[in-house]
């Protein structure tokens, strides 16, 4: 069955096809959830005659019900001639506290100071915060001294009757990649435009709306998105201006005791949170510090309790390796937030730059659930903790801070909620999140170490409670750009080319005496970083890339154990029990990150030199193209000289078809 059949089939009433939001928003000024929540009214069936007048409905009730700034006099006359009226507008209420009464205030309309009942309020205390987009049924009568605008309902828009088991139970109908397909078309977006990497990074931003207190950031380049689910994914949620903040706006107004968005809002997302020449409050960053480390603030002599997640997203003034060598990945942030304490508690730093700018065709015209109803399932799921899963699948290493554990198993969680809240997953693909998770925290990690001496290193890694190994774990960023060790690395790693044209038949000690080529590579180790004496990603990463250059061109031999000029070191220090558990470690190696059926092409011996060991893989060319599973991400790499180069788009391409 193809997936929208089964998305029909399985939700029938609670999707919608996303190109019908797409085409009837046109130039209104209201959020996807107000949309979706009248074409959920009206366009709830699959029948395209009964869509086509669903639509006019709905397009009509905007065009008569939607209030524009532009024509707000219009509507007040509309509702003074006909005594009432239907408005969809931002609702936004305050306590006049000289009449002891709450006012509302229309944000489009521009009414002010219109009396609304304290029954109102207390069935809807988001609408003392910054507004809420409401249905209001409002009414005109003129008496003299009297204010003539009365409010006859209102009505928060949002889905009612969410059943978390039924969604739940669902989920089981679907495979994870096409569960992750779904969500991915309820924002808007087409899926196969996207590597699942950069599916689980479009999901990731659902997290704080699902996870309570949870600390986000992501900074990127413009036009990809990322204010957008903020914005638009959720009624639980509001997106500020990050320079339009205050203690008041954001805690508490101490001149009238009323209470900020923490209080009413499941996420408070701040907008162009960045800008280095941005002037902000200090003090307001100590109170946010302390809020999301403790989950309260003052008021007054009174402590208070929230869950209101945090989402910082903006842009980066410069590009990824530059920030890598020459500063860190927050120097976009203004001066009052470049503060270590401060960012120590973001749970996850989300890579914006590995986002593409958003084009015409990555949005989908499939179907997605309304908007409204997953935010509502989201919300109930801030309810339950699924970090305690972590525990069953991996141990975290002892060297990791609580905030590093926090910030991991929060990730992990609001992850597991999003995409396996049936509980039903395997263990690769538990680990595959595990990952995820790790290398959002290690980013906030790297870069404090960077930014504040006090701060020690630690070991980003685990170890894996199915099959005993310990994995570390580093950002994609890292591995790309390299630490001063793998510049080093690099730098050996163009080397003149030999010339001579040597064979698997040719004795090992022969090969070695040619010196690195095409054809021919040194290692030291296969998984130790030397000069810490730990496991380091970066090395395995660097061994199984070389095999794969070796597969997608002519082939060649590694050799591990032996230094950049081919001197014999051995491979004790890869602090393998022995051979076997070394030869597994590295078909495991192969297996994971270019596939079992690559293993036809390796030939893997030990052989003694100068009295020490060394590991020999000799990689015969692969006769279809090996792609390189980088943290979800596939690469591609071939040899070139005595280095490894990946190639991508065109040249990529082109060199499959020629090659392959």
């Amino acid at each position: 069955m193809e997936l929208q059949d089964k998305i029909l089939e399985h939700f029938d009433g609670r999707v919608v096809r996303k190109d019908l939001t797409k085409g009837i928003k046109g130039n209104a000024v209201v959020p996807t959830y107000v949309l979706e929540y009248l074409l959920g009214q009206h366009c709830a069936t699959f029948d395209e005659d009964i869509i086509a007048q669903g639509l006019e409905k709905v397009k009509n009730i905007i065009k008569d019900h939607f209030v524009h700034r532009d024509e707000a006099e219009i509507v007040k006359s509309t509702i003074k001639e006909k005594g009432e009226h239907k408005i969809i507008d931002k609702v936004q209420v305050h306590l006049n506290e000289s009449k002891d009464i709450y006012e509302a205030t229309f944000s489009n309309l521009g009414l002010k100071k219109v009396p609304i009942g304290s029954s109102v309020i207390k069935k809807h205390q988001k609408l003392l915060s910054s507004g809420v987009w409401c249905i209001v049924d409002i009414s005109y009568l003129f008496e003299e001294g009297e204010m003539p605008w009365r409010l006859l309902d209102i009505k928060p828009i949002q889905v009612s009757n969410i059943d978390l088991d039924e969604f739940i139970s669902l989920r089981e109908e679907f495979t994870k990649d096409e569960w992750v397909d779904l969500l991915v078309q309820s924002l808007g977006l087409e899926p196969s435009q996207f590597t699942f990497r950069e599916k689980l990074i479009q999901l990731t931003r659902m997290i704080p709306h699902c996870e309570n207190n949870y600390n986000f950031i992501e900074l990127g380049p413009k036009g990809t998105g990322k204010s957008h689910i903020f914005s638009e994914l959720s009624p639980h949620g509001i997106l500020i201006s990050g320079g339009d903040v205050t203690q008041a706006n954001l805690f508490v107004n101490n001149s009238n005791n009323q209470i900020g968005l923490v209080g009413y809002w499941d996420v408070v997302g701040f907008d162009e949170f960045a800008g280095s020449q941005k002037k902000m409050d200090k003090k307001l960053v100590d109170i946010m510090k302390n809020y999301m480390a403790n989950k309260s603030f003052s008021r007054g002599k009174d402590v208070y309790g929230a869950t209101a997640s945090f989402a910082f997203v903006g842009n980066t003034e410069h590009a990824v390796a530059y920030m890598l060598k020459n500063s860190n990945l927050f120097d976009a942030l203004p001066k009052a937030y470049y503060d270590s304490a401060f960012l120590d508690r973001i749970h996850m730093y989300l890579p914006g730059w590995e986002v593409a700018k958003l084009r015409n065709e990555m949005f989908t015209s499939d179907y997605g659930f309304i908007v409204d109803y997953i935010a509502e399932i989201l919300k109930v799921l801030r309810k339950d903790d699924y970090g305690q899963k972590l525990k069953e699948i991996v141990e975290l290493d002892s060297s990791l801070t609580t905030r590093d554990r926090d910030g991991i198993t929060k990730s992990f969680s609001g992850l597991m909620k999003i995409i396996y809240p049936h509980g039903d997953y395997t263990h690769e693909e538990a680990i595959e999140l595990v990952n995820f998770a790790v290398e959002g925290r290690k980013r906030v990690k790297d870069q404090l170490i960077k930014m504040d001496e006090t701060f020690e290193e630690v070991i980003f890694g685990y170890e894996d409670s199915q099959t005993g190994d310990r994995v570390t774990i580093e950002t994609l960023e890292n591995i790309e750009f390299g630490s001063p060790t793998q510049l080093k690395d690099a730098a050996a790693d163009h080397k003149e080319p030999d010339e001579s044209s040597l064979t698997s038949d040719t004795p090992i000690d022969k090969l070695i005496d040619g010196g690195e080529s095409d054809s021919i590579e040194f290692k030291s180790t296969m998984r130790i970083n030397l000069h810490t004496g730990e496991r380091d990603t970066k090395i395995e990463h660097s061994t199984i890339k070389t095999i794969a250059g070796f597969l997608n061109t002519d082939g060649g031999h590694l050799f591990i154990g032996l230094d950049d000029n081919g001197n014999t070191i051995g491979i004790q220090n890869d602090k393998f029990e022995n051979h076997d558990r070394m030869n597994l470690h590295l078909v495991n190696l192969v297996k994971n990150k270019l596939g079992p059926q690559n293993m036809i092409y390796l030939s893997i011996r030990f052989k003694n030199l100068e009295d020490n060991y060394i590991m020999a893989i000799e990689c015969k060319p692969a006769n279809k193209e090996v792609f390189l599973k980088v943290n979800s991400y596939e690469k591609f790499y071939i040899r070139t000289g005595a280095s490894t180069l990946e190639l991508t788009g065109h040249q990529m391409q082109d060199y499959i078809k020629t090659r392959f």
